[in-house]
């Protein structure tokens, strides 16, 4: 947003911030999800970038497609856990899954 509409804004009275001043998020959690978000863009990355379908992806991993979606959205039930080794099952290298974590660290 740029300044001046920030500005009009909070004139009328408008508080404007990010998702984690709206969800009352401390530092740490922000970091997380943030975290979360760029492993499940990364996979989607992978999954798209192969030309694999959610379905495809599924098979892969011995999972579901609904899972995959789930893993994709950064859904609150899939754990880091879950997405780093898919990634690593997927063929992306250790580096590459660093370099994800790297850039919002």
């Amino acid at each position: 947003m740029d300044e001046t509409k920030k500005s009009q804004l909070g004139t009328a009275g408008w508080r404007s911030g990010d998702a984690a001043d709206f969800l009352g998020l401390t530092a740490e959690e922000a970091a997380f999800v943030e975290l979360k978000l760029a492993l499940a863009d990364f996979l989607r990355d992978i999954r798209v970038g192969r030309g694999w379908t959610q379905t495809h992806v599924a098979h892969m991993l011995g999972s579901s497609q609904s899972r995959v979606a789930k893993m994709e959205a950064a859904d609150l039930s899939v754990s880091v856990d879950l997405m780093v080794k898919s990634l690593l099952t997927l063929g992306a290298s250790r580096q590459e899954v660093g370099q994800v974590i790297a850039r919002v660290a």
